[in-house]
């Protein structure tokens, strides 16, 4: 009897554990990014009142006796299945699609969570709004490029602070050269190009007609107060053949090279132009020619604006001039055992003896999951699972109180032989 007891006080004990378990998974069916954790119960260590015996003779062998002593939790397992994503309309709030974590530091730590409602700090960085831990990731360098491969460090967004500038490197000449003009005249077309440190400058192009199907074209700049800058003595001029029917024949990207620009500290100004957009055809007497710039990938000096974030965790900048160019890029983590991590608080986790190391890459590459922008994971807590649990459990606990209520009726019969 006294063993049917002690076994009913573990059936209680544990069964409450896992009340407890079930508790907390309710309490926080609203906590972003919360991944519910389930029991798992095993049975105690057993008395052999009898051993088993092997068949002898003509009889048959026999199984062991033995009378169970309880039960207790095996494991309590975090169960780190997907969360439904949900739209806040907040750019800087990111679900993970897929598996990984986010790296957060304190500043002396390192935490894994997949609690995405990040924020941009006083100081442009990118932060956990509740908690303050910051966000980490690689940030590119001054060309826009992005190494995966170095160390981690916070990632910041200077708004506002932060100015690019592109010299123009190529440009694309297209539209057309009216075919009924005489030998000799001429076709003048202006665009703006920029330096290194976002100058601009004007670069007018001269075709002249030679005879027929055949162009002289000629390049000058012209710095913003008008005076020419000297232009290399070969490359800023040639010609161009068209063919019967109109067509570019000699299709070829000339260079434009300076020798020197108005003020020190800038770069020389290479340019290739491209001319196979043009053509040579009759045109339209009110019209005329119509050959100009379509295309140059200059920019002048611009302002940092915003910001997007794309899938793969890249952070792009947005500048007032129309450029875009990437700031960094944010790490994700995955782990061999992602159950096997350590609830740290605050939606986060942190690695444990049987987690396995961190394999920290860029998103969406080596298993890892893709990033949602404008949307949080929600918990994964089963409301009908959970309830369901609840009262198996409540009905567990309440059969093994039965149990020591029985065999304390039982005890009682022994005390009363006595009597």
């Amino acid at each position: 009897m006294q063993r049917s007891l002690f076994t009913a006080v573990s059936g209680l004990r544990n069964h409450q554990v896992k009340l407890d378990v079930i508790g907390n998974n309710i309490a926080n069916v609203n906590t972003i990014a919360f991944k519910a954790s389930r029991v798992r119960f095993q049975d105690v260590f057993s008395q052999t009142i009898r051993g088993a015996s092997a068949p002898l003779g003509g009889r048959g062998g026999t199984n062991p006796a033995q009378v169970g002593l309880g039960m207790t939790v095996g494991a309590i397992d975090t169960v780190h299945s997907q969360g439904s994503p949900q739209y806040t309309g907040n750019y800087t709030d990111m679900a993970i699609q897929g598996s990984g974590f986010f790296v957060v530091s304190d500043g002396l730590n390192i935490f894994y969570t997949r609690d995405g409602s990040f924020s941009r700090a006083a100081n442009g960085e990118l932060v956990n709004s509740a908690t303050g831990v910051k966000l980490l990731g690689w940030t590119a360098d001054a060309a826009g490029n992005i190494d995966t491969s170095g160390p981690l460090g916070t990632l910041n967004i200077p708004i506002g602070e932060d100015y690019v500038t592109k010299a123009t490197e190529n440009i694309n000449i297209a539209g057309n050269l009216d075919a009924l003009l005489d030998a000799g005249d001429q076709h003048t077309t202006d665009v703006l190009v920029y330096d290194s440190q976002g100058g601009v400058y004007t670069l007018t192009l001269t075709f002249t007609k030679t005879s027929a199907n055949n162009w002289d074209w000629e390049a000058e700049l012209f710095d913003a107060n008008g005076d020419p800058v000297t232009l290399h003595s070969t490359n800023h001029g040639g010609s161009l053949e068209f063919d019967t029917e109109g067509a570019l024949s000699n299709v070829n990207r000339s260079r434009v090279l300076t020798t020197g620009l108005a003020g020190a500290g800038v770069n020389q100004l290479d340019i290739t132009l491209d001319f196979t957009g043009l053509t040579q055809l009759v045109a339209d007497p009110m019209v005329g020619s119509t050959a100009k710039a379509n295309y140059q990938d200059g920019f002048p000096v611009g302002e940092l604006e915003g910001y997007v974030i794309g899938k793969t965790g890249v952070i792009s900048g947005v500048y007032t001039n129309g450029m875009i160019r990437d700031l960094g890029q944010i790490a994700m983590a995955v782990f061999p055992n992602a159950e096997g991590l350590q609830k740290a608080g605050s939606n986060m986790y942190t690695v444990s003896a049987n987690s396995g190391l961190a394999r920290i890459g860029a998103p969406g590459s080596e298993g890892r999951g893709t990033i949602e922008t404008s949307a949080l994971e929600m918990s994964n807590v089963d409301l009908s699972y959970e309830f369901t649990e609840m009262i198996t459990t409540t009905r567990a606990y309440q059969a093994n109180s039965r149990v020591i209520t029985s065999s304390d009726e039982l005890l009682q019969e022994v005390v009363n032989l006595k009597r």
